[in-house]
């Protein structure tokens, strides 16, 4: 898949967007947590997809909310609900990338 805030790969207004979390120091443990709470979570389910990378030697856990620009409502509460999911378990969100007008 094309990277979601780019846009590339569809075109027209169903392209989809993507709300990136960049999670710097967070072990495995955490973020395996972090994604097991996530998945039970009635706020992320379809039509919003959840991408998950891993934390490794040298690169940031990162986790990335995609949607379609229809349903940016969904999205906008569950980028507020991953926010609360994340301070429950006491990471700090390095960086976040919001999709803005092309």
């Amino acid at each position: 898949m094309t990277d979601p805030s780019s846009g590339a790969g569809t075109s027209g207004e169903h392209a989809p967007l993507g709300i990136a979390f960049t999670l710097s120091g967070v072990d495995e443990l955490t973020f395996t947590r972090i994604l097991r709470d996530l998945m039970r979570d009635p706020a992320f389910r379809r039509p919003l997809q959840v991408q998950a990378q891993e934390p490794r030697p040298g690169a940031a856990a990162r986790l990335t909310l995609v949607f379609h620009p229809q349903d940016q409502a969904l999205a906008a509460a569950a980028t507020q609900r991953l926010k609360t999911l994340l301070l429950r378990h006491e990471v700090q969100v390095d960086d976040i990338i919001v999709p803005g007008p092309t």
